[in-house]
């Protein structure tokens, strides 16, 4: 080969990695941006009130950190719930993780991306489609009060992938929620 050519060959060779560079930090850049919207959305709506489990700190309950959005605490037992008495329908535990009405007992799911007990398996559109839906995996059971899906399901798509982008981005908390009760097991 002439050196003209390998010279040449070289040229388009760092060109093409550098707009491949380019590319891939922009990307990140994006998603990052994109996350930030998510942090800021899941803080601003109050995702952690139910999915944070709390500590007790000095001034009263406070959310733990260690286990952010990573929902109803496994080991966590909880006594039966008293019954509803009018006018009150629902009970919740003292962390806000577990709550009881009409339709039995719901947990605080796991939201961090935990392949085994959290969303880690999950894709953006099976999240968009719970959250639309009401179904959990958008496909499955119902999603129990008091998660507010019905309203959140107005958010536009970029909203949700934003949310998506963030709870995929924290790490993963190992932590198996119980199963929602049925209303016949509570009363």
């Amino acid at each position: 080969m002439r050196p003209v050519t390998i010279v040449a060959m070289l040229a388009v060779v760092a060109t093409t990695a550098a707009q491949c560079a380019r590319t891939s930090a922009s990307g990140r850049d994006e998603h990052r941006v994109t996350a930030e919207r998510g942090r800021y959305l899941v803080e601003s709506i109050g995702c952690g009130d139910c999915h944070t489990p709390k500590k007790m700190g000095a001034n009263g309950p406070e959310p733990d950190t260690t286990r952010l959005l990573s929902g109803h605490p496994e080991g966590e037992q909880v006594p039966p719930p008293p019954p509803p008495k009018a006018p009150w329908i629902a009970g919740t535990t003292w962390d806000m993780t577990a709550w009881s009405g009409p339709w039995g007992v719901s947990y605080a799911a796991n939201l961090t991306p935990d392949q085994n007990s959290g969303i880690g398996i999950w894709t953006e559109q099976m999240f968009v489609d719970a959250i639309r839906t009401g179904k959990h995996m958008g496909i499955s059971r119902p999603i129990l009060p008091p998660m507010p899906w019905q309203a959140l399901r107005s958010l536009n798509d970029e909203d949700l992938k934003s949310i998506f982008a963030y709870l995929k981005s924290l790490p993963g908390v190992s932590n198996h929620v119980p199963d929602p009760i049925q209303p016949t097991a509570t009363h």
